[in-house]
């Protein structure tokens, strides 16, 4: 990490408590000055990001209320310019084609340095 790096703001969104917390340990070790808030639903999300919009958004698929991809495009249709990241166990085409349709990036779990690792990619403008 750079000194002069911009501080982003990272929202995660699955209700596995683990998941969430493994995708913050892995994150900030790359990006330590990073601010993290984390939502445990696409509904509890999307009141979250009226209060504080992130730069990015890492997004599970089958949670509790509203679903991500159903919250991740209302997500994108309210504030476009944040990059999100599908990340979920849910690898139906459908889902993959959808997230893609939206301009999100789709990763298949389980959440691992790698995973991770393709997501801060996407979060960064690469392809």
């Amino acid at each position: 990490m750079q000194n002069n790096e911009t501080i982003k703001t990272l929202l995660i969104v699955d209700d596995s408590r683990v998941s969430r917390m493994m995708i913050r340990l892995l994150v900030l070790a790359k990006h330590p000055q990073w601010h993290i808030f984390e939502s445990i639903s696409g509904d509890e999300a999307l009141l979250a990001v009226d209060r504080n919009v992130p730069d990015y958004c890492t997004m599970d698929i089958n949670m509790p209320g509203l679903n991500g991809i159903d919250a991740a495009a209302l997500l994108l249709g309210k504030y476009p310019s944040i990059r999100v990241a599908i990340l979920t166990a849910n690898v139906q085409e459908a889902n993959q084609n959808r997230a893609i349709t939206l301009g999100a990036r789709f990763v298949p779990k389980p959440v691992t340095e790698k995973t991770v690792g393709k997501i801060l990619e996407f979060f960064n403008g690469e392809k």
